[in-house]
C-alpha cells in the first residue's frame, strides 16, 4: 500500500458517524433499542416501583439504575450501589445491614449499613442472584415492613428506599433450583428492564469508539484523531462479549501502547487481532520488549516492510525506528 493510498484510508475513517449520536445520562447511543429503553427508564422513574434491570456484564447496568434514580423525586436523596457477588454472607449481611460492636471478630465499632445510609434515596443491589438465601429473607422483610435489624442487634430500623436491582440471570431458573426465593423475585421485579447487549445495537460501536477516544485524548494527553481502515474492521467485526466495558478497555489498551495520532491494529488487544491465546502452561507472559518488537513487527508486516510507512504507522521518526530495529536485532 502507498503511502498516498493509506492516506485516503486514514482521511475515511477519521470522519465520525454522520448519525445524530445521544449522550444520555451517561450513556452513549445511536440504537433505537436504546432510545426506547431511556423512554421506559423515564416511565418508570416517575414511581416508587422495585426494578429489575436484566443485562449481560459489562452493558451499563448501575448507569440506567443511576440514571432511574436521577429522574424520580428522590434525586436530591442518596444513591447507593453494592455489587452482591464480591462479599461472603456475613461481610454481605454487615454492608447492608450494618452491624452492632461486638458483632463478629473483627466488629470494633457500630457501622450503618448501605440500607440506613440509602434512606429516602434509592439502593442498587447488582448481581442480586447472588445473594445468600438466609440473607434474601432479611431482604424480603425490609421490602414488605421497611425495617431490618442490624447485625448483631436487637432494635429495628425504619427506612424508606427504594430498590433498583440488577442480575445477568434469569430469577425464575434460579427460582427453580430453589436457589432464589420467588416470593422475593416477585417483589423487585415489578418492573422488569433489559439492557440489550452491546452486539445488539446497530451503529453503537463506532459511537462508542469516538465516545471513549474523547474521553482518553484527555485522560492521556495523546491526540488521537484517526482509526485505522483495518483496526476499524477488527472492532466492528467483533462480537464485544464484555460489551461497554469491553470496548473502553481495548481502547485504553490501544492508548496505553501506541503512539502517534492513529490507531491501528497492531495497537489492539491480540483477540481483535485475531490472535488465539498463548498454548502451554510454562508460556513466559510478554514483557513490555516483548510487546514493543511485535508492534514493530505488526507494523513493518502492514507496510509490507517499507521502513518510513511503518515507521509513521507506529508515531516514530524513521530514525527512531532504525534504532529500536537494531535494539531488537531486527533486520
Amino acid at each position: 500500500m502507498s503511502a498516498n493510498q493509506r492516506e485516503r484510508d486514514t482521511s475515511e475513517v477519521r470522519s465520525r458517524p454522520h448519525h445524530t449520536v445521544t449522550r444520555w445520562h451517561e450513556m452513549v447511543t445511536v440504537s433505537p433499542v436504546m432510545h426506547e429503553l431511556f423512554e421506559l427508564v423515564r416511565r418508570v422513574s416517575r414511581t416508587t416501583a422495585s426494578v429489575l434491570i436484566r443485562g449481560e456484564s459489562g452493558t451499563g447496568k448501575e448507569l440506567v439504575a443511576h440514571a432511574i434514580h436521577q429522574l424520580s423525586d428522590r434525586a436530591s436523596g442518596p444513591f447507593r450501589a453494592v455489587n452482591c457477588a464480591t462479599f461472603t454472607p456475613e461481610l454481605l449481611a454487615s454492608e447492608l445491614f450494618g452491624h452492632v460492636r461486638g458483632a463478629f471478630t473483627g466488629a470494633v465499632r457500630d457501622r450503618r449499613g448501605l440500607f440506613e445510609l440509602a434512606d429516602g434515596g434509592t439502593l442498587f443491589l447488582d448481581e442480586i442472584a447472588e445473594i445468600p438465601l438466609p440473607i434474601q429473607a432479611q431482604l424480603l422483610r425490609v421490602l414488605q415492613e421497611k425495617t431490618f435489624v442490624p447485625v448483631g442487634g436487637t432494635e429495628p430500623v425504619h427506612v424508606d428506599v427504594r430498590i433498583v436491582a440488577a442480575t445477568h440471570k434469569s430469577l425464575r431458573r434460579e427460582v427453580e433450583r430453589r436457589r432464589f426465593r420467588a416470593d422475593l423475585m416477585y417483589r423487585i421485579r415489578v418492573v422488569p428492564l433489559f439492557l440489550p447487549p452491546l452486539r445488539s445495537r446497530p451503529g453503537d460501536v463506532e459511537a462508542l469508539i469516538w465516545h471513549f477516544i474523547d474521553e482518553l485524548n484527555e485522560a492521556y494527553g495523546r491526540r488521537v484523531d484517526g482509526i485505522s481502515d483495518q483496526a476499524l474492521k477488527a472492532m466492528l467485526a467483533h462480537d464485544w462479549p464484555g460489551n461497554v466495558r469491553e470496548l473502553h478497555n481495548v481502547l485504553e489498551y490501544a492508548f496505553a501502547v501506541g503512539q502517534g495520532g492513529t490507531i491501528h491494529i497492531c495497537d489492539l488487544t491480540p483477540e481483535l487481532r485475531g490472535e488465539g491465546p498463548v498454548q502451554g502452561l510454562d508460556a513466559r507472559p510478554m514483557t513490555a520488549l516483548d510487546l514493543e518488537r511485535k508492534r514493530i513487527l505488526d507494523a513493518l508486516s502492514q507496510a509490507n516492510g517499507r521502513k518510513g510507512q511503518a515507521a509513521e504507522m507506529l508515531g516514530l521518526s524513521r530514525s527512531t525506528l532504525w534504532r529500536k530495529m537494531r535494539e531488537h536485532q531486527l533486520s
